[in-house]
C-alpha cells in the first residue's frame, strides 16, 4: 500500500470559480494566473482544465513551453517580461506575449530582429513600487515600443498593492493614477488581480487576472473562499496510520514542547512539512478527522503531524483525514501558521500523489 498522503484537485470546483469569475466581470476578457505550477496545483492540468480562458500568465520561460508543448493554444504572457535579449527569439517562436517594466528590455527588444513580432504589456507602476514604469518614465517607454520593428501591439497594466483591504485608500489612487496616464488612449488595458476583481469594480477593465481566486480561495484576511462564493479546488488528504493511548504528563513530538492535560488519546497523521505542511502550524490548529474537528498537537515533524482525539473516542488507524480543502479551508490553516494560504498552496511536494477528478 503507498503512503495514504495525498493531493486531491476538484476540476469541478475550478470551473466553478471560473464562472464566478465571469459573472462578477462579464465584460472581461480573463488572464487566468497559472504561475508557481497554479499555485500548487499542477500547471498543465489546470489550464488544460481552463479551455475558456482568453488568456494565461505565467513567471517565467520555462513555464509558458511547458504549456506550449502541451498543446496549449491560448495567449500566454510572461508576467516579468525576459530577463535576457537571448530568450526574446524563444519568446517570438513560442508565440508568447510579455510585459514590458524596465528600460532594458525596451532596449533588447531595439537590439533584436526578431522572425515574428511580439505583442507587449507595458506595466505602469501606479504605486506599488516593485515593477513598472513610473508616469514620467511610460510615455518615452511606450513611443520607443510604438517605432520597435519587433512589437505587434501593445496593451497597458498595472498591479493592485493593497486591494485586499477593500478599506486602503491605496487602491483609488492607483486607479485614478492609471486612469490618468491613459486617458486618451485606446489601447487594452488590465488591472484587477482577484481582490480587484471581487472588490473594485472599476478596475474590471478590458482584461482581469484571477490568480487565488481561481483556486477557491479568498484573496481577503477577512474572508474565507466559501464566503466568497469559491469552491477549494485543492485538498490535503491523509490517513491516521496510528492511534495511542498516552497518560497525563507524557510528552508529544520533538522538543517535547506539548504534554497531555489528561489520559488521552492521540492520532498519528501520514502527512507533515515533507510533504508541504507548514511546519510552523501551531497547537491547536484544526485537522479533519473522519469530517469531524480535532486538534494539531506538537510540532509537525517531516512526515507525520500529531493531532488530539479526546473529541473522536472511536477513531482508529486507517480512518480518513483532511488537512485542507473540503470541509476547512486553507486560510484557516495558514493563519494558524502565521502565513498566508498562497505560501501554503504553493509548498506542496510533488513527491505527493496528485488525483485530478470531477466532484
Amino acid at each position: 500500500m503507498s503512503r495514504p498522503a495525498k493531493v486531491v484537485i476538484n476540476l469541478s470546483a475550478l470551473r466553478h470559480n471560473f464562472s464566478r469569475i465571469r459573472t462578477i466581470a462579464p465584460d472581461s476578457r480573463v488572464m487566468a494566473i497559472v504561475k508557481a505550477d497554479a499555485y500548487g496545483h499542477g500547471l498543465v492540468r489546470i489550464a488544460q482544465s481552463l479551455e475558456q480562458a482568453d488568456a494565461f500568465g505565467v513567471a517565467c520561460l520555462e513555464e509558458a513551453r511547458e504549456l506550449r508543448q502541451a498543446k496549449i493554444q491560448q495567449r500566454i504572457i510572461l508576467l516579468e517580461g525576459p530577463y535576457s535579449g537571448e530568450e526574446l527569439t524563444k519568446i517570438s517562436q513560442l508565440g508568447l506575449d510579455m510585459v514590458v517594466h524596465d528600460l532594458s528590455q525596451v532596449e533588447m527588444l531595439e537590439q533584436n530582429q526578431l522572425n515574428k513580432p511580439v505583442c507587449i504589456w507595458l506595466k505602469l507602476d501606479t504605486g506599488m513600487h516593485r515593477l513598472g514604469f513610473s508616469p514620467d518614465l511610460a510615455s518615452e517607454a511606450l513611443a520607443r515600443l510604438e517605432q520597435s520593428a519587433g512589437v505587434k501591439e501593445i496593451r497597458l497594466m498595472t498591479h493592485l498593492a493593497s486591494a485586499n483591504n477593500r478599506e486602503d485608500p491605496m487602491t483609488r489612487k492607483q486607479l485614478q493614477c492609471f486612469s490618468q496616464f491613459n486617458e486618451n488612449m485606446s489601447l487594452e488595458k488590465t488591472i484587477a488581480n482577484s481582490a480587484g476583481i471581487l472588490a473594485f469594480p472599476d478596475a474590471h477593465v478590458d482584461w482581469v487576472r484571477p490568480g487565488i481566486m481561481l483556486y477557491g480561495v479568498s484573496p481577503f484576511s477577512d474572508s474565507n473562499g466559501s464566503q466568497e462564493g469559491l469552491k477549494p479546488v485543492m485538498t490535503l488528504q491523509s490517513k491516521l496510520i496510528t492511534v495511542r493511548a498516552l497518560k497525563a504528563g507524557d510528552p508529544v513530538g520533538y522538543g517535547a514542547t506539548w504534554r497531555c492535560p489528561e489520559d488521552m488519546s492521540v492520532g498519528v497523521v501520514a502527512a507533515g512539512y515533507g510533504d508541504g505542511y507548514p511546519r510552523h502550524a501551531e497547537s491547536g490548529t484544526p485537522v479533519l478527522v473522519n469530517g469531524k474537528r480535532v486538534e494539531l498537537i506538537g510540532r509537525a515533524s517531516m512526515d507525520m503531524l500529531t493531532v488530539d482525539l479526546r473529541s473522536q473516542s472511536q477513531a482508529k488507524t486507517g480512518d480518513p483525514v483532511v488537512l485542507w480543502g473540503e470541509g476547512l479551508p486553507v486560510e484557516e490553516v495558514a493563519n494558524h501558521a502565521g502565513t498566508i494560504p498562497y505560501e501554503v498552496l504553493c509548498a506542496v511536494h510533488k513527491r505527493l500523489k496528485f488525483e485530478y477528478g470531477e466532484a
